[in-house]
């Protein structure tokens, strides 16, 4: 079937202008200017006046619980947050139970995928002290990169020591995607903060626990590494002005993302900053943590001078009871793909960047990072992953309209700027106006 959508402001690498889009099954195939008309019939008209055609957000940095730890999410829910976010395709990380660290792993979560995502997917596979051998066995068509956890984490996904490091980045073909934080740096300051503060610090000093330091100086080993081993590295949740100094400065107006080192911030690290902490608590409280107004400063300026790549989410939800609790008892991680492209947008509208700029940032540079077949673009021949936003519409955040699974957000009680009115994945109208189709089934990824 035929569906034009007609109308729109379409923003696409780099420009905005006002027209159509023809779609047909899966993909785009017209692209029409105004004034201009389909070529043939169609069957379906989908009026976009006065709203934005976007493509279809790829969140590169998500954690959906499944399987193991389905008491707070899983892939079923949160892709349904997902498909209501704007978030058309999503890449999970590997710290789930069992962790994706074995070929069998990662099988299981693409079958669980195949039966209960709502968008598209994939799953990065996860490094360990002792796993490299399995890197060749890979699929690099069905698989973004290698996720490396060079901080705190949890089982044994920490990799911190120099022969296993050296090996990861000299053995992968694949991007690395690389959680720093020094975990000796973190454990002397929590140890020094329960001396001061007792065993449960208040989790307004998690930023001096989790400290610049301690992003810094693990930032600055992975950078190292991969220039001594010529890795593709991505660097996970910048926290600090003094980390994106590390990271080179790539072409802003490139559709083509050139450069072997790259960095990737989050929408919390850029909507918050610590000070938010006496307002939203432990709501906010995630790793690396949220750091200070300059810090947010920064990051915020990063976007429009080269040093980040992409925007993600590092949607993590988890109960709200297990957020309870300081810088010792509180979960960290926080749900947010649901409200990431509303969250961005509200920042368009405060002039940190432009809506071309967010497109780049959270679709055509996700998509040329990492080497996705066919999306990220609003392109004849390429799948119709679109996302349809109207500006100007107010709306505000309440329990009931949250798919996660959790059943709460930091963004509860925001009212924002910018709604999400329809999104199409793989041309099918997944998400309208508050509606996810729950019988639709999205589709792996595809690489290189």
């Amino acid at each position: 079937m035929k569906t034009l959508i007609e109308g729109g402001q379409i923003v696409n690498e780099g420009k905005c202008f006002e027209g159509s889009l023809v779609i047909e099954d899966e993909k785009i195939i017209e692209i029409l200017k105004k004034g201009q008309h389909p070529e043939a019939p169609v069957e379906q008209t989908i009026d976009a006046s006065g709203c934005f055609i976007l493509p279809g957000i790829i969140d590169t940095h998500v954690h959906f619980r499944e399987p193991g730890l389905t008491e707070k999410a899983d892939i079923d829910s949160e892709s349904r947050a997902a498909a209501a976010g704007g978030v058309t395709s999503y890449f999970e990380m590997p710290n789930t139970v069992p962790q994706t660290t074995t070929l069998e792993a990662l099988d299981d979560k693409f079958q669980r995928a195949a039966k209960e995502s709502h968008v598209n997917y994939t799953f990065f596979f996860g490094a360990t002290n002792d796993n490299t051998a399995l890197f060749d066995q890979l699929d690099i068509h069905r698989i973004p990169g290698i996720k490396l956890f060079m901080g705190s984490s949890t089982g044994n996904m920490l990799v911190d020591r120099d022969e296993a490091l050296n090996r990861i980045f000299s053995q992968a073909k694949l991007p690395i995607m690389a959680h720093c934080e020094d975990t000796a740096i973190i454990n002397r300051n929590m140890e020094e903060a329960k001396k001061a503060w007792g065993d449960d610090p208040q989790v307004s000093l998690h930023a001096l626990i989790r400290s610049e330091e301690a992003c810094v100086a693990s930032t600055t080993k992975a950078v190292e590494l991969a220039k001594k081993h010529q890795a593709r590295l991505h660097v996970a949740h910048i926290s600090t002005a003094e980390e994106l100094e590390l990271i080179p400065i790539s072409p802003v107006g490139s559709n083509s993302v050139a450069a072997n080192i790259t960095a990737e911030v989050t929408v919390g690290h850029l909507f918050f900053s610590m000070l938010d902490h006496e307002r939203l608590g432990a709501r906010i409280k995630v790793n690396p943590a949220i750091k200070s107004p300059v810090d947010q400063f920064m990051l915020r300026q990063s976007l429009n001078d080269g040093r980040i790549t992409t925007i993600a989410t590092d949607h993590a939800p988890h109960l709200l009871s297990q957020k309870q609790g300081g810088c010792a008892k509180a979960a960290s991680g926080m749900p947010m793909v649901q409200f990431s492209l509303p969250t961005m947008l509200e920042l368009v509208d405060e002039k940190v960047l432009t809506i071309e700029r967010l497109v780049q940032l959270m679709a055509h540079n996700p998509a040329s990072l990492f080497e996705v077949r066919n999306r990220g673009f609003i392109r004849k021949g390429y799948q119709a992953d679109l996302t349809i936003v109207r500006p100007k519409t107010h709306w505000t955040v309440t329990t009931d309209i949250i798919e996660s699974k959790c059943k709460w957000s930091p963004m509860e009680g925001h009212t924002y700027n910018w709604r999400v009115e329809k999104t199409f994945c793989n041309g099918h109208l997944v998400y309208q106006n508050g509606v996810v189709d729950h019988a639709y089934i999205g589709q792996p990824l595809i690489f290189r």
